[in-house]
């Protein structure tokens, strides 16, 4: 495999006149904070530098919230979604330390954020984590974001290509093995990776700037690659092809993400970060332009598409039992409500994992756990858990497939509360309507769009509404988004509906829409 050297804090080049963020970035590389941290812990959040406190911790994965002032929020890499009981205990107890401060949330990108994490135990935490090869190192700004991969990558008993080496690999490769890469720690934007191994494109392909989608070509399996797909406040668009099919091997794999990021480090567009992802460089360039620029960036030639992806089946939840392809063992999908943990669900879920299994937990992009490695024999005692009466493997059709982003509760840039509000209605409509379907009801806190109500059947985006002479809370409303094959987004169907006025509006839609009847 190629060895990719690390650079030293890269400046590209650019004759345009720099943003804030620009500036900031070129005085200070993002990851140099990570020596200063036993200093910054000791003289306290208070007396540290306005862009060090507000930005450039993020590239160490820790989040200053205005609206939990020294509380802070702590998101980790996990490629692949993929951690071990003991990584999952060793998370729980820190974020137990903090009472009822302490909670952790699963994104929509398989990964956890702890929250209430204080600054002055941030170089503790970081010697554990490093203690059980974890980290949490360029998770924020304009780095790569956790790797998604398929959930159950080497368990399902249809899959094209286990995924697990290759996302870990990629990681490894932007993050130099968790110690930070100076090399990509100075991208445009924020930048998404996903790499599907499974029939049901389960890491939604289409919202990522690189995804890689199993594809045969001549009889081989390999995969064809997309580009550019973002949600952004100002616009969203689905990924495009690239027009390339490569090996599923960790040196071909590796190797393009190398040379796209690159490239979008080298020409990216930085003047207006509204218009920096990388799509607003492939619309500028062209796509065979992009494509010539990786291919010079890699030395070769990329072999052209295959005809047909090999995403053939609808968008499966992994919720409930299921037979893997090793001989006796089962993995089990758990609901966790819009992906909220306290830290005793957490070290629950650990030992259930050791005790029924091997050890080891999944994150899944709907914000639910899998348990793998299951024997048999072991099942029914393992559904008597009392934890999976609070996280059970047979929701009711709306909380099924409820997911929902931080919002305002900790996060200054929501416009409304989601998560309690999400999981009320979801269970008010579930106890109110027969409903014949799972519905899938993504709610995002803001334009940012971190819920994803762009790839919803129902997409509730915050806003502030005026209503009765007082400005409120409020959402616009999406529909049409499909996951799975043939996935596409939706779009804004009704703007300005005040959370308060939403149960009989999403009421009638799940009647006229989605077969719902009421009881």
């Amino acid at each position: 495999m190629e060895v990719f050297p690390v650079v030293q804090s890269i400046q590209p080049q650019t004759t345009v006149s720099l943003n804030k963020f620009e500036k900031f970035k070129a005085e200070k590389d993002g990851l140099a904070i990570k020596d200063e941290l036993e200093y910054l812990a000791q003289i306290g959040w208070e007396a540290m530098d306005k862009t060090d406190l507000e930005h450039r911790l993020k590239w160490l994965g820790v989040f200053y919230r205005p609206v939990t002032p020294g509380k802070f929020m702590l998101r980790m890499r996990m490629p692949n979604g993929i951690l071990t009981s003991e990584q999952m205990r060793v998370l729980g107890n820190i974020v137990q330390r903090y009472g009822d401060d302490g909670s952790a949330d699963i994104t929509t990108r398989q990964n956890l954020q702890l929250r209430g994490i204080r600054l002055e135990d941030i170089p503790d935490i970081f010697s554990r984590l490093k203690a059980v090869e974890m980290t949490s190192v360029q998770s924020g700004m304009d780095n790569v974001r956790n790797i998604t991969g398929s959930p159950v990558a080497g368990l399902d008993q249809d899959e094209l290509i286990d995924t697990r080496e290759l996302v870990q690999k990629v990681q490894d490769m932007i993050t130099n093995n968790g110690e930070g890469n100076y090399d990509f720690t100075n991208l445009p934007r924020k930048f998404n990776i996903a790499i599907e191994g499974g029939r049901d494109n389960s890491v939604h392909a289409e919202i990522n700037d690189i995804a890689f989608v199993p594809a045969y070509k001549n009889g081989e399996l390999g995969f064809n690659v997309v580009v550019g797909g973002f949600f952004s406040a100002k616009r969203c668009e689905a990924a495009i092809p690239l027009n390339v099919w490569v090996t599923p091997t960790v040196g071909a794999v590796v190797g393009l993400c190398h040379a796209i990021l690159t490239v979008y480090r080298e020409h990216g567009l930085r003047a207006n970060r509204q218009k920096a992802r990388l799509m607003w460089l492939i619309d500028e360039w062209g796509i065979n332009k992009f494509r010539s620029e990786v291919e010079a960036e890699l030395g070769y030639a990329l072999a052209t598409e295959a005809e047909k992806d090999a995403i053939d089946w609808e968008k499966r939840d992994h919720l409930g039992i299921f037979p893997q392809k090793q001989t006796g063992l089962n993995y089990v999908g758990l609901h966790i409500p819009v992906g909220r943990f306290s830290a005793q669900d957490m070290l629950d879920l650990a030992r259930i994992a050791e005790v029924y299994g091997s050890g080891e937990i999944r994150l899944t992009v709907e914000q639910n756990v899998i348990i793998p490695n299951i024997a048999e024999d072991n099942l029914e005692t393992f559904l008597g858990e009392p934890i999976l009466e609070k996280f059970t493997i047979n929701p009711k059709p709306l909380q099924r497939a409820l997911i929902s982003c931080t919002g305002a509760q900790f996060c200054n840039f929501a416009l409304v509360e989601t998560k309690n509000r999400a999981v009320a209605l979801a269970k008010t409509l579930d106890e109110t309507l027969d409903i014949p379907q799972t519905v899938r009801i993504h709610w995002t806190g803001c334009p940012n769009s971190c819920g994803q109500p762009q790839v919803a059947d129902i997409g509730l985006m915050g806003t502030k509404v005026r209503k009765d002479g007082k400005t409120v809370e409020g959402v616009d409303l999406y529909m049409g988004g499909k996951v799975g094959k043939d996935a596409h987004l939706g779009t804004c169907v009704q703007k300005g509906i005040a959370c308060d006025d939403l149960l009989p509006v999403l009421s009638k839609i799940l009647i006229e829409n989605f077969g719902a009847k009421p009881k």
